[in-house]
C-alpha cells in the first residue's frame, strides 16, 4: 500500500466531522498522473473502511483505538545492562535504544498517540562517567541531524524540555533549530527530556511564580494548580499529564520523572530492557492502560 508521508504530491485532507479521530476528505490535484491518483484515492479509500486516517495503520488485537491514551511518557531504561549481556560497550546499548526509540515515535504516529515524552538523559545522569556523558551528548547530536528532516516530513513536533545550561553548545544549537523547523507540526508530539529533573521542574516553577509576585504580576492567592501548570517546563504541550507512563528494565519507581505530572497517570512497569522494547511490549501497555477505569478520585456507584 502507498504511503501518503511519502507522496511527494499535492494532496489536502479536510476534516468535517467533531469525532475524535475525523473522517477526512480527499482532494488531489488534477495534475496528479491518473495511475497514482487512483492509487492514493484507494488507500485513503482503505483507511476510512478501516475507520482510521491516512498515515495511521491498522491497531493490533485487542486495542481499541477510541481508548488510546492521549500522551505516553516512557523511561528507555536498561541500554547499558543489554549491551553488557551481550559482551558489548555500553555505546552500543545506547545506540541500540536509539533505534528503539525510532520505532516507538512510528508506532505513537501510527496508531493516533498524539504526545509521546520519553526520558532521555536524567539531570542526575552527570554523575556518570565523563566518557559515557559525553557519548551520549554526541549521539544525541547524530540522532537529531539524521532525522529531523524524517521527523519533520512526517509531521512530528520536537521538544526538548530539561535544564539545557549544562548541554554543549553545539546540541543547543540542534534542539533550538530542530524545534524551530518543527513547530507547526500536529501529527505526534515528541517531547525529550534531557538534563531533566521533576524536582528541578517543580523549584524552576515556584521561583518563577515568585518572581511574578514579586514584580505585582500575579498575588499569592492567585497561586493555584493551572499557575503552577503553566510554569513547568511541560507548558510546550496542550496535553501536559500523561495518561500512560512505561517504564523498561523490571524497576519498579519513576525515578525523578514528571513528579507534578504524573499525579494520576496510569502505571506499567515491564522487564523488556530498553532496546528489547517493541511492538509487541507497546502492545501489551497500551492494552493494559485501556481495561483499567480511571476514577480520578471518584466513586464508582
Amino acid at each position: 500500500m502507498l504511503s501518503l508521508r511519502w507522496f511527494p504530491i499535492p494532496v489536502q485532507l479536510s476534516s468535517q466531522s467533531s469525532s475524535i479521530h475525523p473522517k477526512p476528505q480527499l482532494r488531489v490535484s488534477s495534475s496528479l498522473h491518473n495511475a497514482a491518483a487512483t492509487a492514493l484515492r484507494q488507500e485513503v479509500k482503505e483507511c476510512l473502511n478501516d475507520g482510521f486516517a491516512p498515515g495511521e495503520e491498522a491497531l493490533p488485537a485487542g486495542l481499541r483505538r477510541e481508548a488510546m491514551p492521549r500522551h505516553v511518557a516512557v523511561i528507555m531504561d536498561g541500554n547499558v545492562r543489554w549491551a553488557r549481556r551481550r559482551g558489548l560497550p555500553s555505546g552500543a546499548g545506547h545506540q541500540a535504544g536509539a533505534r528503539a526509540l525510532r520505532e516507538l515515535v512510528d508506532l505513537s504516529r501510527k496508531w493516533g498517540i498524539r504526545v509521546l515524552t520519553v526520558f532521555a538523559f536524567s539531570y542526575d545522569n552527570w554523575v556518570r562517567p565523563k566518557m559515557e556523558v559525553e557519548f551520549l551528548m554526541s549521539l544525541f547530536e547524530g540522532v537529531i541531524k539524521s532525522e529531523i528532516n524524517n521527523l519533520a516530513r512526517e509531521g512530528i513536533r520536537i521538544s526538548v524540555i530539561g535544564d539545557s545550561s549544562k548541554l554543549p553548545d553545539s546540541l543547543q544549537k540542534l534542539i533550538s533549530d530542530a524545534q524551530e523547523k518543527t513547530k507547526d507540526n500536529f501529527r505526534l508530539q515528541l517531547i525529550v527530556a534531557v538534563s531533566y529533573s521533576g524536582k528541578y521542574d517543580v523549584v524552576q516553577a515556584c521561583k518563577s511564580i515568585s518572581q511574578k509576585v514579586k514584580d505585582g504580576l500575579i498575588q499569592v492567592e492567585d497561586i493555584d494548580e493551572s499557575v503552577i501548570e503553566q510554569e513547568l517546563e511541560t507548558k510546550c504541550t496542550e496535553l501536559p499529564y500523561p495518561d500512560l507512563l512505561i517504564r523498561t528494565s523490571g524497576e519498579l519507581r519513576v525515578s525523578n520523572f514528571l513528579l507534578w505530572q504524573l499525579a494520576y497517570t496510569e502505571l506499567f512497569f515491564v522487564p523488556a530492557l530498553w532496546p528489547d522494547f517493541g511492538k509487541a511490549e507497546f502492545a501489551e501497555a497500551l492494552i493494559s492502560f485501556q481495561q483499567r477505569l480511571r476514577r480520578y478520585g471518584r466513586r464508582d456507584l
